[in-house]
């Protein structure tokens, strides 16, 4: 982070120098090149008809360098990534990553919350052009993109970026899937390559504005995540530089999403919705000719970080375009095999460890101690009072109860009757989750990292530390393993035949010639 405290820079120079550093390293990334693409509409043409929007002359911005060279950078990307320049590394961990996204979605649609946002989406639009995944229902592109996002992160078991701190395929793929649907025609390599610019950008923005973004108080799934849904659908409806600057500036300003929702309410699904609806917004009127915030990034008042940050210091513009196109941020996305908050997952891991080297009974535990950095004793270290099941898939000390009690926290874990269970409840209240000084020193890398000490009534100490959670960038889970899970979740909600369908065309996407294949095998037929 910049910081200029006692020491401090004219806000104006300092974004002044930020720029010059970032427009060097655009510059020189390899895959981030200028290069123009003749196939690519202009910055005058309709998505569809191809037809001229002539919008009046003082609506129209220009962009110059010297004033968003992040936001160019950024645009200058997602307009230019080709197939061919993606590591087939990343191809392969993105395939994964989707199939994970598409079985959270199909198993959340028989949750209370789904059905109600689905049934009152229904009363409201009788459009049929996109599909909603694990159902027959059909709705607009904006609803079934705010549905489908809001099925992936249902029941807190999707992705997760850990430094850039978002949910990135339940705001990634229901745009990208919104464009699939209502412009047939996409290859799956062109799928892909949209897929991955979405991956790339939103966890960009969350490394920019980093750790403190989500303690203020923001849901960054929520806030950044409009950031990858606009880059996914921008590359999906190849639109060019001028244009994804515009997708960006108009996904940028629809960014909102209050962390509060997390002590017990449904809305907290919906944060991950609305964020991939903004995108496939800023996407599509970009295509048409409505213009954005330019500088959404860099402006010095108003902008996506000066306002979220309440700062000019508290975030660090180079992180948006440092090795872009280069270092892919899709290998350091994260995948759950619990079904909870992410922050939790490593004191689970922590406490499995434990067990398995020492099988101790939950009558022997006199108390715990879950020892972490602020950020997750703010998050999820709160006292555990039943408040839906958000609530208690959020806190930490439920979560180490049902894992003492169930041996699991997966979905069969999270019931009406077990968030309100007094035994439950009376051993989550013997875990406690401290501050520890020398965890945070160790910067926002290791914020979930955890050093767990349990005493038994013998006088025992049992002591676990874990830096990154199973299923992390650093251990990220084996092809079985995601594919396990998907079957396992999808299961429970379509045929099996259907079940393996998704699964060949995710696994084989590249070979596809049309992905609206992949949409239609995503809806009940």
């Amino acid at each position: 982070m910049v910081k200029s405290e006692g020491n401090s820079v004219d806000r104006r120079n300092f974004l002044k120098i930020a720029a010059g550093s970032a427009a060097a390293l655009v510059a020189s990334a390899p895959r981030v090149g200028a290069q123009e693409n003749s196939a690519r509409p202009s910055h005058e043409q309709t998505s569809e008809e191809g037809k001229k929007v002539d919008a009046p002359a003082t609506e129209r911005t220009t962009e110059t360098s010297a004033d968003n060279p992040y936001t160019q950078g950024m645009a200058t990307f997602v307009s230019g990534l080709r197939y061919e320049q993606i590591p087939k590394e990343v191809i392969d961990r993105i395939k994964l990553l989707m199939l994970d996204s598409f079985g959270c979605a199909i198993y959340s649609v028989d949750l209370e919350w789904s059905r109600i946002l689905m049934r009152t989406l229904q009363q409201l639009d009788s459009s049929t052009s996109c599909g909603v995944w694990g159902t027959s229902l059909r709705l607009s592109a904006p609803h079934a993109a705010l549905v489908n996002g809001t099925l992936v992160h249902g029941f807190e078991l999707d992705d997760i970026h850990r430094l850039g701190v978002m949910h990135v395929g339940a705001v990634t793929l229901p745009s990208l899937l919104a464009v699939t649907d209502i412009r047939p025609g996409m290859s799956g390599r062109d799928f892909l390559t949209a897929a991955v610019a979405g991956y790339e950008i939103g966890p960009r923005v969350g490394r920019c504005m980093g750790e403190e973004h989500i303690g203020q108080g923001w849901h960054s799934a929520a806030t950044v995540g409009v950031f990858s849904s606009a880059a996914a659908a921008a590359a999906a409806l190849r639109l060019s530089k001028e244009q994804t600057v515009h997708a960006l500036g108009i996904a940028g300003t629809q960014s909102a999403g209050l962390m509060a929702a997390q002590y017990g309410s449904m809305v907290l699904r919906m944060h991950t919705g609305r964020s991939a609806q903004s995108g496939l917004y800023g996407g599509l009127l970009a295509a048409n000719g409505f213009t954005g915030i330019v500088n959404v990034f860099e402006s010095d008042y108003g902008g996506f970080c000066t306002t979220f940050s309440r700062s000019h210091d508290r975030f660090n513009l180079a992180e948006l375009t440092s090795g872009l196109g280069g270092r892919f941020e899709t290998m350091q996305v994260s995948l759950k095999f619990y079904s909870c908050v992410s922050s939790n997952h490593t004191t689970l891991d922590a406490i499995r460890a434990i067990r398995a080297r020492r099988p101790f009974s939950v009558d022997e535990v006199d108390h715990i101690v879950v020892h972490g950095s602020q950020v997750t004793v703010d998050h999820v270290g709160w006292k555990y009072r039943p408040a839906g099941i958000s609530a208690a898939q959020l806190n930490l000390p439920f979560c180490v109860a049902t894992l003492l009690l169930d041996g699991n926290v997966f979905v069969d874990q999270f019931t009406a009757q077990k968030i309100v269970d007094p035994v439950r409840i009376a051993l989550a209240d013997k875990v406690k989750v401290v501050a520890d000084p020398d965890i945070m020193a160790r910067g926002s890398e290791f914020r979930q990292m955890v050093s767990v000490e349990v005493f038994l009534k013998d006088g025992t100490v049992l002591t676990e530390t874990v830096e990154t959670p199973r299923g992390s960038e650093r251990s990220f889970a084996s092809n079985a393993d995601v594919v396990e899970k998907f079957e396992n979740l999808a299961g429970h909600v379509i045929p099996a035949g259907q079940v393996a369908a998704i699964r060949e065309a995710v696994l084989n996407l590249e070979t596809l010639p049309d992905s609206s294949r992949l949409a239609h095998l995503l809806t009940k037929q």
